[in-house]
């Protein structure tokens, strides 16, 4: 089941904010697409040319992005006819990948991306309240089906992903949905819980599900409170997280880092 490919590309190919390191801000971007399955496993991508630009990177930027993806083992590049750059979906790599991104945040910056997802998701929920059909309601019960039957992280996470967007297009506001997949391009980047507490994944499904009653029962302040709640306990974990491994890390740890797990 794909994600809205159309909308989806725009989200995931629009060009990068201007800013240090933006090898690694493509690599970031290129790899939690993949995570979200906006961009599925074999998949090719645009060519170097076209892909810097449309990133509004150089071309010596987006190659060592590329490399960098295929360090991870989440992108293989092959020459002569028939070549370029295909996406290679490892969990193990994904893993990895969330686990840098974790490690480059700080708990000020996890509790705000939270916040705007958190706005986003919320918004949409109150407003889908309202506007979303019954075959929508029946669509996004179909996606809780396929998150609480994935066997695998990959596909416990796409699904996700893939239910907040439904919620947006429920919506019935294309900036909306636009606005929802850029923050779930951001949190493709982090860990997902059930990966690292299985049991999680029952919890993620009741909250999803108490949401679409809500939606069914027309309900718009249930709905946008249960998103909230939703949101904020998965911010929550991620800090939490993130102070673990920040207070397991070696004495070499920096300054900044001692003192946010002080704190």
């Amino acid at each position: 089941m794909r994600l809205l490919s159309g909308d989806a590309r725009r989200a995931v190919f629009a060009p990068l904010d201007d800013g240090a390191l933006r090898s690694e801000a493509v690599a970031r971007r290129v790899g939690s697409a993949i995570a979200l399955g906006l961009l599925g496993d074999g998949e090719q991508l645009p060519s170097e040319a076209e892909l810097a630009t449309q990133l509004n990177v150089s071309t010596v930027t987006l190659r060592e992005a590329l490399a960098e993806l295929r360090k991870l083992g989440l992108v293989d590049t092959r020459r002569g006819r028939g070549g370029g750059s295909f996406v290679r979906s490892r969990e193990d790599a994904l893993a990895q990948l969330g686990a840098t991104r974790l490690a480059g945040l700080g708990t000020t910056d996890l509790r705000e991306l939270g916040d705007v997802h958190a706005a986003v998701a919320g918004a949409a929920a109150r407003l889908a309240a309202s506007r979303a059909s019954a075959a929508e309601i029946a669509r996004l019960r179909d996606v809780l089906t396929r998150l609480a039957g994935s066997d695998s992280v990959a596909a416990q996470r796409r699904a996700d992903g893939r239910f907040y967007i439904e919620v947006a297009a429920c919506a019935q506001s294309v900036r909306l949905t636009m606005t929802q997949m850029d923050v779930l391009v951001e949190f493709g980047q982090l860990p997902w819980p059930p990966a690292h507490a299985p049991e999680l994944l029952d919890t993620v499904v009741a909250s999803h599900g108490a949401v679409v009653d809500a939606l069914e029962a027309r309900d718009a302040a249930r709905a946008r409170d249960l998103t909230d709640q939703h949101v904020d306990a998965r911010t929550r974990w991620l800090i939490d997280l993130r102070l673990q491994r920040l207070a397991a890390a070696p004495p070499a740890a920096t300054t900044a880092d001692r003192q946010e797990v002080e704190s």
